[in-house]
């Protein structure tokens, strides 16, 4: 509390708000969609504040996420992450919920969330909060391992104008590319005009050269694991971040066709029995990320809301949020999401007691494109294989008759064999390379999609009817996806989007029976029109130990429809193709009369026939017990968890193959493979625990830390694609405000984490652990209302990679002006 002392009537009265420095005071509203004290909280919640934002020492706020509690963040390039909670991490993880002022931010046709590319921008977040693992009770399907939800600033609340200009350096070693400067400014206007309406305008510009994929390892995708092997020492090299290269062919059966066609001189034949007695596969020359990414990420967006007070308790609220930018995306290839265009437009309707809102998500892909996809139809485009390989093969045998060894003999084909290849930067490269990656997949690499999601939810708090027996809340939502690809992406006929519909409703109540017992239930229920209805329900308990001192237990269950990725999916890769689980793609592809087999059971000599078994939801049961307390006179916080996952119908992927002729058993080297969604029938089970302590010093300084860990208990063989250390830690040390006049601040956060096998959909292999370094020191200017800060991301410039195939990343170094920050 303050006391302004006044001297007389009309003395004029300035107060200024002081920040305090309590720990556990923070109210929370995601837990059980009531404002609530995070001590009091029934499962796992982390907040994210202003002031925490305000000093951290990350270049984005999205980079906060990574140093809480349980949390993994997947980096596929500069502007996109993709965090996760207690398993199965990866680029665009579809088990995570983000809602972005409660508005889904996944892209609905590319099936990621876009929320540090489109959506708010730093001056505009008023706060984020996680929750861990399981989530659907209240926040409906694909929440199995989290959901983030992100809240903007209300422009009655917040007015002013403030901005921050960052800039800095990356690529400081020149390891990459050359050193190149980092440029983010941001800029936010919120105004109330009287006391019924207000309003707020902002914007965001980031510009820089991304990290690049630099994994060279030669990639064996027939068993998916790394190999030995190089572009100088493996005819059939395949790179992991090399693109073109995935076309292999074995030289055996083109070599039997140009012996029938009468191809090979006679004084070969000597040398063909090393060709045709054995697998001698050779791939065509590709080339490196760093060769074919243009490095420019620019990222601009701008968003807008306009508040109109109805009443006292209603508000209605105007608002969207729009951005376009280039970034890199990591799936079962390497994606340039170039051009990119999402907007994300709401109206609300706020009370007290109830809310409601219909939103829309409108998505361009732009100029987006495969990076495999593209190279290889380069290639084709260039020299097509079929004149590529007899030319290989014909300079090979050539060069074992003139007795060179096998590895001379198989460099000397490749030279002349890419004889006519255009020089990589030369204009002719340039103009066919952007022509081929400008026409859709399956003839070229590029991308369209205009797929759109609408979307109605809203809830009621009837405790003031039910207080009598207990705290009751209702809700319920409706959305639309309608997937618009022209037949690029999806199945969809030209101007005939493909629809889906999903509906829910949910009912929580909670009861105090004592002072020391609360209860709380909840259930919901969800339709997808291709799937059946899924009941989800939730019980938590929290117990006061003692005045904030809180333990909390809790059942709760999580399920998810398959994406419209893993519904309706139909994406030519060139050396496979991508298929939804939707039964139309039996008819199409002819699996009832022409089947298709098990590929890892044709390579292991088995013949096993795929069913197209029905596909499913997956499901999760999850228990959950925790401890969050307030010792030593309330300067320790102890916030600590342990749990225990079930998933039911997992889903995953495998590879089947067809015969191209109609009928029969397929060649497993020259026939159609299909990529399709699976759902395992084996116990798929994970547990884990956490714990982080907060320790309030003298003087402002601050000290955490959290150690975690999370474990997967599946049957040997199955590929669940975890992708999560088991351990991880993160220890921080901070001050807002110290020095003279309390104008100094800094903030440091380490972050280490366990190495682990990744298995994903461009590659598996194993991830080296890794740890970071960030930094930051501020200085306040209060008459100019005005903040200088310098830091560093990585500041030990450890370049670090956290998926096979994604970006290489390293330092960030930077200086950043703000002004009129709150």
């Amino acid at each position: 509390m303050q006391e302004v002392t006044v001297g007389a009537a009309n003395q004029p009265v300035s107060v200024s708000f002081v920040p305090t420095n309590v720990l556990g005071q923070e109210v929370v509203v995601s837990a059980s969609r009531v404002s609530e004290k995070i001590m009091e909280t029934p499962v796992s919640i982390e907040r994210v504040s202003p002031a925490v934002i305000r000093n951290a020492p990350a270049a984005n706020y999205y980079d906060i996420v990574s140093n809480l509690k349980g949390v993994d963040v997947t980096t596929s390039s500069l502007t996109f992450r993709t965090p996760t909670t207690r398993g199965f991490g990866g680029s665009g993880n579809v088990r995570f919920n983000q809602l972005v002022d409660g508005m889904d931010n996944q892209a609905p046709g590319l099936n990621f969330s876009v929320g540090a590319i489109v959506g708010l921008n730093e001056l505009d977040v008023d706060n984020m909060e996680l929750l861990s693992g399981a989530s659907s009770a209240l926040y409906g399907p694909g929440g199995m391992n989290g959901t983030l939800l992100i809240s903007s600033k209300n422009p009655f609340k917040y007015q002013g104008l403030s901005l921050i200009i960052k800039t800095g350096l990356m690529h400081a070693d020149g390891s990459e590319r050359s050193p190149s400067p980092y440029y983010n400014w941001a800029v936010r206007w919120g105004k109330k005009i009287s006391d019924k309406f207000a309003f707020k305008i902002t914007s965001e510009l980031i510009q820089a050269k991304d990290w690049i994929g630099m994994d060279t390892r030669n990639f064996d995708r027939a068993n998916g694991k790394l190999i030995p092997g190089n572009r100088a020492n493996s005819p059939g090299y395949d790179g992991v971040n090399v693109y073109g290269d995935e076309t292999v062919q074995d030289l055996s059966p083109i070599l039997q066709k140009m012996i029938a066609a009468g191809q090979i001189p006679p004084f070969l034949s000597n040398y063909i029995d090393s060709i045709v007695r054995y697998p001698n596969k050779v791939s065509r020359t590709g080339y490196s990320e760093q060769e074919l990414m243009d490095p420019n990420t620019v990222n601009f967006k701008v968003g807008a809301s306009f508040n109109y007070k109805i009443t006292n308790n209603t508000e209605a609220i105007l608002s969207g949020y729009w951005g376009t930018g280039n970034t890199i995306y990591t799936g079962a290839s390497r994606y340039s999401i170039k051009d990119f265009k999402m907007g994300q437009y709401k109206f609300e309707m706020k009370n007290k007691v109830w809310n409601a809102r219909v939103y829309t998500t409108q998505e361009n892909a732009g100029q987006s494109f495969n990076l495999a996809a593209t190279t290889q139809n380069y290639n084709e485009l260039w020299k097509p294989s079929t004149t590529w390989y007899p030319q290989y093969i014909t300079t090979y045998l050539s060069g074992l008759m003139s007795g060179q060894v096998d590895s001379a003999a198989h460099a000397r084909a490749r030279i002349v064999a890419d004889q006519g290849r255009p020089a990589l930067g030369s204009p002719q490269f340039k103009d066919m390379y952007n022509k081929v990656r400008r026409i859709p997949v399956p003839k070229g690499g590029g991308l369209l999609d205009r797929s759109d999601l609408w979307g109605i939810d809203g809830s009621y708090n009837l405790s003031e009817y039910t207080k009598s027996f207990a705290d009751v809340i209702v809700g319920g939502n409706w959305r639309k996806y309608l997937l618009d690809s022209d037949s690029t992406l999806f199945p969809d006929p030209v101007d005939k989007p493909i629809g889906i519909t999903e509906f829910g409703a949910y009912v929580q109540i909670t009861k105090e029976l004592n002072s020391w017992l609360k209860l709380s239930a909840s259930g919901r229920y969800d339709k997808n029109e291709n799937f059946k209805g899924r009941f989800t329900p939730r019980i938590t308990a929290v117990i006061k130990a003692k005045e904030n001192n809180n333990f909390r237990l809790s059942y709760q269950t999580a399920y998810r429809f398959p994406s419209t990725q893993q519904q309706w999916i139909d994406l030519d890769l060139f050396s496979y193709k991508l298929i939804g689980g939707n039964k139309s793609f039996v008819s199409k592809y002819h699996f009832d009369t022409n089947p298709a087999y098990y590929r890892d059971s044709l390579q292991n000599g088995v013949v096993k026939q795929w069913d197209y078994p029905l596909q499913k939801p997956e499901s999760l049961t999850s228990f959950e017990v925790g401890y969050r307390g307030l010792l030593l006179d309330q300067k320790l916080m102890i916030d600590a968890y342990g749990y225990w996952g079930f998933y039911q119908d997992f889903t995953g992927r495998i590879s089947v193959i067809q015969s191209k002729s109609g009928s029969g058993i397929p060649d497993l080297n020259t026939d159609q493979v299909y990529s399709v969604p699976i759902n395992y029938h084996d116990n798929i089970n994970t547990n884990g625990f956490g714990i982080g302590v907060d320790y309030r010093l003298p003087r402002n300084f601050s000290v955490s830390a959290n150690f975690s860990s999370d474990n997967l208990d599946v049957p040997a063989g199955l590929t669940a694609n975890f992708n999560t250390p088991k351990y991880r830690l993160n220890l921080g040390v901070a001050n807002s405000s110290f020095g003279k006049d309390k104008r100094a601040g800094f903030a440091i956060n380490y972050r280490w984490q366990d190495g682990f096998y990744f298995e994903g959909d461009l590659a598996n292999g194993d991830l080296p652990a890794f740890q970071t370094l960030d930094a930051q020191v501020s200085y306040k200017f209060p008459k100019t209302k005005s903040i200088l800060k310098l830091g560093a991301t990585n500041l030990l410039n450890e370049y670090y990679y956290n998926a096979i195939g994604n970006s290489y990343v390293g330092g960030l170094y930077y200086i950043s002006f703000g002004y009129n920050l709150y």
